[in-house]
């Protein structure tokens, strides 16, 4: 269920950010933004949020986000004959996207439940190093300190 919500408040967010930036700014149809916010919220969550963003941390996962959301907007936008300049309009929309993908990656880092698919986490793990006292080496105990 929170992966529905997750999806909804992310698909909301990301179409009025984008009819903002492409519709109004580069004036692309509502059905364009409509299409070009459905293929970035899909391909963004799914690769982003559920492979990216619990390995790494919220700035790869932003950074991820960003290389994402430029290459499905200018692919998007590339395929209709009516907008000028595709790298000033994907390079814009990216910029937005990523703007609120920053605080969504925060809200979702803790009420993603864990599927228990994918690689294991290991950064809490970590080994210890340390030097091993023994009695019988003169070096690390005086024979005072064994009485």
């Amino acid at each position: 269920m929170d992966m529905l919500k997750n999806l909804g408040i992310k698909f909301i967010a990301s179409l009025a950010l984008l009819f903002l930036i492409l519709g109004v700014g580069f004036d692309v149809a509502f059905g364009n933004v409509f299409a070009t916010t459905v293929a970035v919220v899909l391909v963004s969550y799914f690769i982003g949020d559920r492979l990216i963003l619990p390995r790494t941390n919220n700035t790869v996962a932003t950074a991820s986000d960003f290389v994402l959301s430029f290459a499905v907007v200018y692919f998007m936008l590339w395929m209709l004959p009516t907008v000028g300049n595709l790298f000033t309009a994907s390079l814009v929309s990216a910029v937005g996207v990523i703007a609120f993908e920053f605080f969504f990656h925060q809200m979702i880092d803790g009420t993603e439940e864990e599927d228990g698919i994918g690689i294991p986490d290991y950064r809490t793990q970590t080994q210890e190093f340390a030097e091993e006292t023994n009695p019988l080496d003169g070096n690390s105990m005086d024979e005072d300190d064994l009485r």
